[in-house]
């Protein structure tokens, strides 16, 4: 049960988090019209798209820096109350400083639990909007996806490849496709290029040549177009490269165990994407820790010291996390590892720090 001083603590938890972010989100939105306002005057965005696109930037800009304006906020209040020496007043009252913490690790919970329920299953869906947004008029010279020599497993069996693909016209040039059986090629269908016909849901094979190995006989077919399905989509060939943004928790382990099945190259985006979402609402707790460790003594300097210290922290943390997602894209570095470990450094640091309070 929820005592008085759980109340008071706790509701200024929750209001200051969310003044924080009524402040700084529509802040981002400024920011980030005030540099995009050209590029969507130039390419004559209608002004719907645009009230959605910056409705879904908020949803995907917010739940990433939620564990940031959480820790904030934290170190905001929290200061206030040391310099008001209310805290002082809580311990000297015979409250242990473990049952003063108890009221932040509750709303710590609360926020996780959004942090999480957002990231899994709200924020994929705003992420579709926002990502198609920006490559139709931000980065409309570039592409979304790998477009030069794809290769992918369908299943155990079955194996396709094209040397280039270009998804705005749905066709792919120089395409293989191997079927094997017991180790051992059975036939090879081979075209200059593959285009999928949406009016009839089949697809399009021009200078088609098939080659069938049966009883060490080789036989080959060939036509000059063939017309004819495939079990495959054509988004199977490449998918966009923020696919796994887009993918709530279900959807997105069934493509990480689809694409470990095919070979994906670049599995490692994927997993670290799955991973991230898990240990955000984790990060909410250890910075939860730190601000109030931090801010709950009064110093000479008072409220500023601290938001210096938090903004500093904040910063570090969001280094160390793109520096090892970036090692975990680009290299073998383990995905989990890439995560764990700046948790673990700044969760070491919280117990430090919270120790170092209680004295």
């Amino acid at each position: 049960m929820l005592t008085i001083l759980d109340r008071y603590i706790l509701k200024r938890y929750l209001f200051t988090f969310l003044g924080m972010i009524l402040l700084f989100v529509p802040i981002g939105i400024m920011a980030n019209l005030a540099e995009k306002i050209g590029k969507i005057i130039d390419n004559e965005a209608p002004l719907s798209e645009v009230i959605v696109f910056y409705g879904n930037f908020t949803l995907v800009i917010g739940n990433l820096l939620f564990p940031i304006f959480l820790f904030l906020s934290i170190i905001f209040f929290t200061s206030k109350l040391a310099s008001n020496t209310e805290i002082v007043a809580i311990l000297s009252s015979g409250v242990s400083y473990w049952r003063f913490l108890r009221p932040y690790m509750i709303g710590a919970t609360i926020v996780a639990f959004l942090i999480f329920m957002m990231g899994m299953f709200i924020v994929p869906h705003a992420s579709i909007g926002y990502n198609e947004f920006e490559y139709k008029y931000f980065k409309k010279h570039k592409q979304d996806r790998q477009t030069k020599n794809i290769f992918t497993q369908l299943n155990e069996n079955d194996f396709i490849y094209v040397s280039s693909f270009d998804p705005a016209r749905q066709i792919g040039y120089n395409f293989t496709y191997e079927h094997f059986e017991k180790d051992q090629l059975a036939y090879k269908l081979s075209a200059a290029n593959i285009r999928w016909m949406d009016k009839d849901s089949t697809y399009r094979m021009t200078n088609y040549v098939k080659r069938t190995v049966k009883d060490g006989t080789e036989y080959v077919e060939t036509k000059r177009r063939l017309d004819t399905l495939f079990t495959f989509q054509i988004g199977d060939l490449t998918p966009v490269s923020y696919i796994a943004d887009t993918k709530n928790l279900f959807e997105l382990n069934r493509f990480i165990e689809d694409q470990k099945r095919k070979g994906a190259s670049n599995i490692n985006t994927y997993v670290l994407v799955k991973y991230k979402r898990w240990a955000l609402p984790i990060a909410a707790f250890i910075l939860t820790i730190i601000a109030v460790a931090v801010s709950s003594v009064k110093r000479r300097g008072g409220m500023g010291v601290n938001l210096a210290f938090g903004i500093g922290v904040a910063f570090i943390y969001i280094f160390f996390d793109k520096v090892f997602g970036t090692l975990a894209e680009q290299s073998g570095f383990s995905p989990l590892l890439a995560v764990i470990i700046p948790n673990l450094l700044f969760g070491a640091l919280a117990v430090y720090l919270l120790q170092k309070a209680k004295r």
